[in-house]
């Protein structure tokens, strides 16, 4: 059986060396009415994304990690256009896709596209391999049929099922395998960008190193770039160049990976990662890594605290937590952290 250790290293090194902005968000926000009385009026809002600020490179794996609720799939439908920002800029190649509507945004999508976390719901039961693949290329193109016919087959080889594959239904595949059906339907318009929401957290954990090796080897055959979405920081610590690490809307942390995983400075960063569960090889050993234990749940998105949004859990809490927001400011080099210990006056 296959761990995550045995997950290949990239070919290429995707790092901040590459500065080609792909993507930038500036001030995103995405805010839910909360409708109530009689007449169903506004009452209030739920605060999903927060005012979000920050740069996707070329080639690079961006992971984004919280708990549930936190606002990370939110985040990336919302980049999409899968369900349209509050307030922010979305500029894609330098195109601020928050301003166009719908039949504008078409063309983009065929450049950006979305592997979902459930590959059992995501694919249309009714439909056959080859129509799930080959519908994105009817919606965006006008190719034909033998053309259309010859990608599928193409993409299909690339993920790593048969050519005789195609004329199967999703219930016939393992979930895997639905999974590698996600990947090609994703990639099939060859697009530069890609969202992962969560995609192997519904798998076995003997078949996610080899969904994620699979998504490396596209990367780097495709020259892709993700943004990986998951809950599982061991499975961002193998795939991503840079971690965001986010908490009720709000970006609290961004930095390499290597910094985010050897000095996390924000309180946050550290209890989640003192939360991952530490194997004793020999008798006796002892702990690496002290546990912290966070009091309370996440606070609701429809009435965050004032000031930080964390001091309701954090341990370091002091007066201006209570008072001010605190912005994600560079405290090292490509070190991000958004708290007041770091600038406490």
């Amino acid at each position: 059986m296959k761990s995550l250790n045995s997950i290949k290293k990239n070919k290429v090194d995707h790092t901040l060396h590459v500065h080609n902005k792909l993507l930038e968000i500036k001030n995103v926000k995405k805010y839910f009415p909360i409708k109530g009385g009689v007449l169903k009026r506004t009452v209030g809002q739920l605060k999903a994304v927060d005012d979000i600020s920050f740069t996707i490179f070329k080639g690079e794996t961006l992971g984004i990690v919280g708990e549930s609720g936190s606002g990370k799939s939110t985040l990336g439908r919302t980049i999409l256009r899968l369900t349209d920002p509050t307030e922010g800029k979305i500029l894609f190649h330098g195109i601020d896709l928050a301003k166009l509507n719908q039949n504008q945004v078409r063309p983009y999508r065929k450049n950006m596209q979305i592997v979902f976390q459930d590959p059992f719901a995501s694919l249309n039961s009714k439909m056959s391999v080859q129509q799930l693949v080959e519908e994105p290329l009817i919606v965006q193109g006008r190719l034909p049929k033998h053309e259309r016919k010859k990608k599928v087959y193409d993409i299909i080889e690339k993920v790593g099922l048969r050519s005789s594959d195609v004329q199967k239904y999703p219930h016939e595949f393992s979930g895997g395998q639905r999974q590698r059906i996600s990947i090609a339907r994703a990639l099939v318009m060859k697009p530069n960008f890609v969202i992962c929401d969560e995609p192997v957290s519904a798998l076995d954990v003997s078949i996610q190193s080899q969904v994620l090796n699979l998504m490396k080897d596209l990367q780097d055959e495709l020259q892709l770039t993700y943004l990986f979405i998951a809950h599982d920081l061991s499975v961002v610590k193998h795939i991503s160049d840079r971690v965001a690490v986010m908490y009720l809307g709000r970006f609290v942390e961004l930095t390499t990976k290597k910094s985010l995983y050897q000095n996390p400075l924000h309180p946050y960063t550290q209890a989640l990662l003192s939360s991952i569960p530490t194997i004793h090889i020999h008798p006796g050993q002892k702990e690496k890594r002290e546990k912290i234990i966070l009091k309370g749940d996440l606070p609701s998105p429809t009435n965050p605290p004032s000031g930080c949004a964390f001091h309701t859990r954090c341990p370091y809490a002091f007066k201006k937590c209570f008072e001010q927001r605190p912005q994600l400011q560079m405290v090292e080099k490509d070190h991000y952290v958004a708290c007041h210990l770091y600038n406490p006056k």
